[in-house]
């Protein structure tokens, strides 16, 4: 007779700073006091509990900016996942600060393809194994090199370059350790939904791999997602929802038997607050408070960012600020850069630090009309377009550029009301992340773009040139639609 015991496991992804609750239609809505409450609750409920993280804990909010991240592993040790994957954004204060965090952390944090290119040893650990009840679960985190992009600043760190040999390191890990007798084996991935999708339908059955929990692409499912017999799921982004696993697990055949999973809010009538965590909370937000309550500007009404795969009126006003502020032609500002879908009217500096907390440098290239065409063209593919979690981009004012969507092709690209001539030399700006890893974002060689003169940086922080900027414009305004329009 089989042996079948029972394990819940919690999951999160893409929590992004988001400590705090907000108010929705007079309820109280996620926050980490009580997604911390539900986690301790369902603890005590269900002592055969797993809470998990599918990557992207750092960045979106003041408190992460503020202190490096040093401030979110605090609150998260006191939350304590019981396993924790890298996602893109753990390597945006650069990997040494990730491995300094790391230290810091009383939880383990795994990743099997981030590695040193002299000896190929890893940079962390690529698995862990929780025993709980006589069971023993396994947990592979991934991250693709397509995400971590950042890293490539650091020449020294190599990574995994895609899904196929992604899923031979999983097939290494799970080799290696058939004979510890697992249970249950999981993948924590931070490659986007598609991604996982992809990966699960490459992997070999022999390998027993169950579930597959992701991050990245803030899907919301309302159910798991089935590719070649693996549960696929993620739930969104923030701390407003978790997902919830109740498996039954037979021990005998180390297989999942059955097995119901809910994405469930996180709200003030079923998730009780920790007080212990709000005090640690509390602390830092009174420390940033002292430095970003205060007014910057005010905007002539809200202005919204809706999605960061069409033009928007967040987009186009901080893209005209850049390329103002920097005397060029042309400021392309990544779309994802922007991280909250609205702003105003009233902007103090806590909500402008949280809606742009990017401060990279912009460089300046010199670019054809023709390589400029090339280039937009690249970014509105279909791929972008569906929401592939590509990235997008912003464009300042003085274009009209009309595409097809059948004919992948314009209809018009004109600048400053006359067509965009391909022999014109035009000045860009870039920030530093897109100007690094230009081909992957454009798809035209840095090489070619360097023959019209040698790139440079024009400013070391974007988001200070846009916080003096609006400190001294009020009223400022902007109607999204007539610079992009794709038909």
């Amino acid at each position: 007779m089989s042996n079948l015991k029972k394990l819940t496991i919690l999951h999160s992804n893409d929590l992004h700073g988001d400590f705090l609750a907000e108010k929705v239609d007079d309820n109280l809505i996620g926050g980490v006091s009580r997604l911390s409450g539900y986690v301790n609750q369902t603890r005590r409920e269900e002592p055969n509990t797993i809470y998990c993280i599918a990557g992207d804990m750092f960045r979106g909010s003041v408190i992460d900016s503020e202190f490096r991240g040093v401030s979110t592993i605090e609150i998260m040790n006191m939350v304590a996942p019981d396993v924790v994957a890298i996602g893109n954004h753990e390597t945006d204060y650069g990997i040494a600060h990730l491995l300094f965090l790391e230290k810091c952390a009383k939880f383990p944090i795994i990743n099997s393809n981030l590695h040193i290119r002299t000896n190929n040893a890893r940079l962390f650990k690529p698995y862990h194994i929780v025993e709980i009840d006589g069971m023993k679960i396994l947990f592979i985190g991934i991250l693709t090199k397509d995400i971590v992009n950042q890293t490539r600043n650091e020449g020294v760190i190599g990574s995994i370059l895609d899904v196929q040999e992604a899923c031979q390191e999983v097939g290494r890990i799970c080799n290696a350790y058939h004979a510890v007798d697992i249970d249950l084996t999981v993948l924590l991935t931070h490659i986007g939904f598609e991604e996982d999708k992809a990966l699960a339908e490459q992997l070999d059955p022999a390998w027993g791999v169950d579930i597959i929990i992701g991050g990245h692409s803030h899907t919301f499912l309302e159910e798991p997602t089935i590719v070649n017999n693996t549960l696929i799921v993620q739930v969104g982004t923030g701390t407003d929802q978790i997902g919830r696993f109740d498996i039954t697990v037979d021990t005998d055949t180390n297989s999942l038997h059955d097995y119901r999973w809910q994405n469930l809010p996180i709200n003030a009538e079923d998730c009780p607050r920790d007080a212990a965590l709000e005090s640690i909370i509390s602390y830092y937000k009174t420390q940033t408070d002292e430095k970003y309550q205060r007014m910057v500007t005010r905007f002539k009404r809200q202005l919204t960012h809706p999605s960061r795969y069409q033009e928007t009126e967040l987009g186009d006003l901080f893209a005209d600020i850049l390329r103002d502020s920097l005397r060029l032609d042309i400021m392309l500002l990544g779309s994802g850069s922007i991280r909250t879908t609205e702003l105003g009217p009233i902007v103090l500096l806590s909500d402008l630090a949280e809606c742009f907390p990017y401060n990279d440098p912009i460089y300046m290239c010199n670019i054809s009309g023709a390589q400029f065409r090339r280039m937009i063209l690249y970014m509105l593919r279909d791929e972008a377009l569906e929401g592939g979690h590509t990235e997008f981009y912003q464009i300042a004012g003085g274009f009209e550029i009309e595409y097809d969507r059948k004919t992948h092709s314009f209809t018009k690209f004109d600048y400053g009301q006359m067509p965009i001539e391909d022999d014109h030399i035009y000045t860009v700006g870039i920030q530093s992340y897109h100007y690094k890893n230009f081909e992957t974002m454009f798809s035209v060689p840095m090489d070619e773009i360097v023959q019209n003169g040698k790139p440079r940086m024009v400013a070391t922080n974007s988001q200070e040139i846009l916080e003096e900027y609006l400190s001294e414009h009020q009223n400022l305004d902007r109607n999204a639609g007539d610079r992009l329009i794709i038909r």
